[in-house]
């Protein structure tokens, strides 16, 4: 696509939606044409995300602001049980989707993978846009294949409530995968426990963390530990902006950054 990239965010009001509104509106190639919030509705997205009136009001209505909008592209960060309705409309319009929203059960991607298939509607579904992070699970990968003995430990912010993290489920599923026994089964393990694919899950929430990972592999003699460490939410914007550019190029949906570094 050569003309500018028309980006709505939703969940622009946010933590993680602000720091998409600021970066979407310093990228080259692309511009942001709508905001969408429940809250700070009718306030300029610039000033909300403190960089000055940018022209763009936060609306309430998703389906309005997608038909006077016009985007190529939407961005969600809002909540799983909004994130699966929102792109759901999206899609009904024709608009291309990239979600960054943690939480969304299996049962709501795989429900927008169907209805993205019958729409011929393309994006992309993230659980992780920190570059570092799909180093790390691809790392978690090739070593799963030496050292099949494998924990993770995924420590977030107060505040983030869904556990174990998007970022967790997708490193078991690697790490299972590497050993070639992906059994695609999860359980509980108790407190914040939780097994998924036959690798257990440990999950800390506390205040002044980010997101941080650790995938701790052991063996006879030895442990390796591959750890990612977001210090700020900046972090995932370069990752976020390669999604959107990526995804303006897509015919289908896809799941994690990893499939649009290549």
């Amino acid at each position: 696509m050569d003309a500018e990239i028309r980006v709505l965010v939703t969940g622009a009001a946010g933590r993680m939606g602000r720091e998409v509104v600021r970066a979407v509106c310093a990228a080259d190639g692309m511009s942001l044409v709508g905001a969408v919030d429940l809250a700070n509705a009718g306030q300029d997205a610039g000033a909300v995300a403190g960089i000055g009136p940018a022209g763009i009001p936060i609306r309430s209505d998703l389906e309005g602001a997608l038909r006077d909008a016009a985007p190529n592209v939407m961005v969600d960060f809002t909540i799983a049980r909004a994130a699966q309705a929102n792109v759901m409309t999206a899609i009904d319009r024709g608009v291309r989707f990239v979600v960054g929203t943690s939480g969304m059960q299996p049962e709501a991607v795989e429900a927008i993978l169907h209805k993205a298939a019958v729409h011929g509607v393309a994006g992309a579904i993230v659980p992780n846009f920190a570059l570092g992070a799909v180093l790390m699970m691809r790392f978690a990968r090739v070593a799963a294949q030496y050292l099949p003995a494998c924990e993770i430990v995924e420590l977030h912010h107060d505040g983030k409530v869904d556990f174990p993290s998007g970022t967790a489920k997708a490193t078991a599923h690697e790490v299972a995968s590497g050993r070639g026994d992906a059994v695609g089964h999860a359980r509980g393990l108790g407190g914040r426990g939780t097994e998924i694919e036959g690798v257990p899950i440990h999950s800390v929430r506390l205040p002044g963390l980010v997101a941080h990972q650790e995938v701790i592999f052991g063996g006879a003699g030895e442990t390796l530990t591959i750890r990612h460490d977001s210090l700020g939410r900046d972090s995932f914007m370069p990752g976020v902006l390669l999604a959107i550019r990526r995804v303006v190029g897509l015919d289908r949906v896809v799941t994690g950054l990893d499939p649009l570094l290549d």
